[in-house]
């Protein structure tokens, strides 16, 4: 087994290759350029997003935390299923990181895919404290000529508004006294009638890709012909992405980092948290991958140039990528070597989605995040959890510390850590309890989170 060990400190670099075995860096008041504007942030390492890692399924990782925050912190490793007390949450599987102390994280990668990780603090996320985390599989046999790692995000920190200002206006206001569900003030919500109803709560003056802003993206130069593995995450606090190359079909060949059966589409719909593996061929011209806000007035790119000449006009690109179907990732199908043994559950586990309530207020099961409250497994167990949605907002539904099976109306869906509930709709998903300890579930829109939108799986001995 390799290891691999690094400090999560003060560091500062430019784009230099991806880090192996080890992670990136914990900084403050980092001033970066996310196009035309300078803001001044919080990092990992100074990068936004931060420096990749690459390991192979199977390494030991060890990590050092180094805090030079403001706040506590700590880091979650999304999508992995590593052992409890490394998962990174505050007050259930470690005590917060103060500001200036250090947290040791040493756990083996259990699995091949493409994952993250982030802080687990208040909404620190929307600030930019994340990274990708790529596993590779040695034995893939890797049908491609190149990979490019693609991160999606919404952003307003430093930009006369921050992440905790905007959450305490929730707390203390609601959503402005706007009735959510029905009526003329709804509709001045971000809509999408992909997502089902309402797309938002937060207005963001940016989106980017790897960092940046559409008129200043990050462009790979390639050759023609060539095939491109895209490795896309969505890091944003509040916004799905419908993400595709305009006339250019690509093939998802992952999800959430295990392999689906492959599918060509147009383009797909990337919930919070969510991530896709595609292969796209190259064309001889400059070819941009775009990232449209869902429902939002808003777009950002990366460029794949192997050819001369200008980049194609953004907002025409983004019309053409409108009118292309989408394919929600939860609609695909695993891999017969990926699909959960045929079993029926052992237990079936309602959680039923509320808000908001007054004062912006989301919940589970009719209750806000108490850790002493959690629903009960045991292990070994075959696990069926029932999400209904009678919200009207969409969720993205994540479980820490396993991959589950989505149940699709036409099979064996695909498996997953991460998935949207669509409003007024219900998603089954199973997992067979096979990791003990307490593992938070909850929606990742940052600010349903926050609000309390989170509850405990907690593995009991009888």
């Amino acid at each position: 087994m390799r290891s691999g060990r690094s400090r999560l400190g003060s560091w500062s670099w430019s784009r230099p290759a991806p880090v192996r075995g080890s992670a990136s860096s914990t900084q403050f008041c980092a001033p970066l350029p996310l196009g035309g504007a300078r803001v001044t942030i919080w990092t990992y390492g100074g990068e936004l997003p931060g420096r990749e890692i690459w390991v192979r399924r199977g390494d030991l990782l060890r990590v050092r935390l180094d805090n030079a925050l403001p706040q506590p912190t700590t880091v979650h490793w999304h999508g992995l299923a590593l052992r409890n007390d490394m998962d990174g949450v505050p007050g259930l599987t470690q005590p917060e990181v103060a500001p200036g102390a250090t947290f040791d994280y040493a756990f083996a990668v259990p699995d091949a895919g493409t994952f993250w990780f982030h802080q687990h603090v208040g909404a620190q996320l929307d600030r930019g404290l994340y990274a990708p985390l790529i596993v590779e599989d040695p034995d893939e046999p890797g049908d491609y000529d190149r990979e490019l790692v693609v991160v999606f995000d919404d952003w307003l920190d430093g930009t006369g508004r921050d992440p905790d200002q905007v959450l305490t206006e929730l707390l203390a206001n609601g959503m402005g006294g706007m009735d959510m569900g029905s009526g003329a003030a709804a509709m001045t919500m971000p809509r999408s009638d992909l997502l089902g109803g309402d797309a938002g709560n937060v207005t963001y003056p940016y989106f980017l890709a790897n960092g940046r802003t559409a008129d200043a993206a990050h462009t790979l130069e390639v050759r023609p012909g060539q095939r491109i593995r895209l490795r896309m995450i969505n890091a944003s606090a509040d916004t799905a992405f419908r993400v595709g190359v305009p006339g250019t079909a690509m093939t998802v060949t992952h999800t959430d980092g295990f392999p689906v059966v492959p599918t060509r589409v147009e383009a797909v719909l990337l919930g919070m948290g969510e991530r896709v593996d595609a292969v796209v061929e190259v064309p001889d011209a400059v070819m941009p991958l775009l990232g449209l806000a869902e429902g939002k007035d808003g777009v950002t790119q990366v460029l794949l140039r192997a050819g001369p000449g200008a980049a194609p006009d953004v907002v025409a690109a983004a019309v053409a990528l409108r009118g292309s179907p989408v394919t929600p990732v939860g609609d695909l199908s695993a891999t017969e070597s990926m699909g959960l043994p045929d079993r029926e559950p052992d237990v079936v586990q309602p959680m039923t989605l509320g808000g908001p309530e007054p004062g912006y207020t989301w919940t589970i099961n009719g209750r806000t995040y108490d850790p002493a409250a959690g629903v009960p497994v045991r292990e070994g167990q075959r696990v069926r959890l029932r999400f209904e949605n009678p919200t009207s907002m969409f969720h993205p539904m994540h479980l820490h510390g396993h991959t589950f099976q989505v149940r699709g109306a036409g099979g064996v869906g695909p498996r997953k850590d991460t998935a949207i509930v669509f409003p007024r709709q219900a998603l089954e998903v199973d997992f067979d309890a096979d990791n003990a300890g307490q593992w938070l579930t909850h929606c990742h829109n940052v600010y349903h989170g926050e609000a309390g939108m989170m509850t405990v799986v907690s593995y009991v001995d009888s």
